[in-house]
């Protein structure tokens, strides 16, 4: 094999170069092969930029989220770049849609979003052995699985909320540094001795755009299950809206940008999942932690039930937004949900119906729903990725 297509082939973790090529075509392989390749460019040279300056480029950074670029007197070169991308992503927006917030996602009922959030995106997320492996190589997310299921609840009910995204608001803040957080993992699994020919980039544009889907389609896919579904109207407002946490967050636009509607999200994520084998011993791990602090959560909250109950019900969900070849993959007790899912979409579906039924009862219901978020997560004193900004250490 020559220099240049060994730099040019696709990591061992694309299995089949030849079925990706007959599914998805050519530019299908070649968007795959670059992807995994692929980190962030603007957010490594702001860790590389922390590395070098310390204290001063964290402190430009923080007063640039807030203040504006515009703000600071002579900001480092790499902290600049990434104020001036992240603020003309916003600039690019319809500042109407950012300011009344994800409204498909705010006008589901808080449980419902609650389990379409762990057991539909993050499940899905931690199946990825290629992501499962980074996570698990920073140490932290079986140990503290409970707070980082309230830091990334506490982050997306910050990027939702009306006017969440625009620049200086917490959703915005918080989303450039989860971009951040990325690439010091990033960093951090190249310098442990990363094996990129592997397993491709840690957190490479392929692994951030399927993070990307298990916030818009994966959940709502879920939710359908369950009797929740959007109108057409509703399903392209949530992608118009995420496609700017997708610029936010990093993702490259050849990912996101002819992503309209749940079919084009699924064709994409089918794509992405040539890159992906079953789920391995790390997503098992990933998983098992999270339903124990879902159960924890559960049990001294929303539900007044025994801990076998609770288990045997998270598992029925996971089973029914997963899949029973995933869920087994992943060790979920098997379960048979089939008895309930009726009971279970005919009471969402007619809960939806009722706030439907009028423009007052449509409002009171989101506005509901909007102010258990703006609470959901305030008893957290901080997130990892604030914590990191001031932490002259990493």
């Amino acid at each position: 094999m020559s220099t240049e297509s060994a730099l040019t082939a696709p990591p061992r973790r694309l299995l089949s170069a030849a079925e990706v090529r007959a599914r998805h075509g050519e530019a299908g392989l070649d968007l795959l092969a670059q992807g995994l390749r692929e980190g962030d460019p603007v957010a490594d040279a702001v860790i590389a930029e922390f590395a070098e300056s310390g204290g001063a480029a964290r402190t430009a950074l923080g007063a640039g989220l807030n203040d504006g670029l515009a703000a600071l007197a002579d900001p480092p070169p790499a902290v600049a770049a990434l104020l001036r991308e992240s603020e003309g992503a916003v600039a690019e927006a319809d500042r109407d849609l950012l300011e009344r917030g994800d409204l498909a996602s705010l006008t589901v009922d808080p449980f419902w979003s609650r389990m379409a959030f762990a057991l539909g995106s993050l499940v899905h997320t931690y199946s990825a052995p290629g992501i499962a492996r980074v996570l698990m190589g920073t140490g932290k997310l079986t140990e503290g699985a409970a707070r980082r299921l309230g830091e990334t609840g506490l982050w997306r009910g910050n990027a939702i909320l009306p006017g969440g995204l625009l620049r200086g608001a917490p959703g915005y803040v918080d989303t450039v540094q989860v971009r951040l957080l990325h690439a010091r993992v990033r960093a951090n699994a190249l310098k442990r001795g990363w094996d990129v020919e592997e397993w491709g980039v840690p957190i490479n544009q392929v692994d951030a755009a399927r993070t990307w889907l298990d916030f818009t389609v994966v959940p709502f896919r879920a939710l359908e299950r369950v009797g929740i579904v959007l109108t057409p109207e509703e399903e392209r407002d949530l992608y118009r809206y995420w496609r700017h946490i997708a610029a936010l967050v990093g993702v490259d636009p050849r990912f996101y940008l002819d992503v309209h509607d749940h079919a084009s999200a699924g064709a994409l994520l089918d794509l992405i999942d040539g890159t992906n084998a079953a789920p391995d011993a790390s997503a098992r791990a990933l998983v098992e932690a999270l339903v124990d602090a879902l159960v924890s959560g559960l049990m001294g909250g929303s539900l007044s039930l025994p801990e076998p109950s609770v288990r045997t019900l998270l598992a029925a969900l996971t089973r029914l937004m997963q899949g029973d070849e995933a869920a087994d993959a992943l060790g979920i007790e098997r379960v048979d949900v089939a008895p309930f899912l009726p009971l279970l979409a005919m009471g969402n579906s007619g809960v939806r119906r009722w706030q439907r039924a009028t423009p007052e009862s449509w409002r009171q219901a989101l506005a509901e729903h909007t102010e258990y978020r703006r609470t959901e997560f305030a008893h957290l004193p901080g997130t990892e990725y604030r914590a990191s900004m001031a932490d002259a250490r990493n």
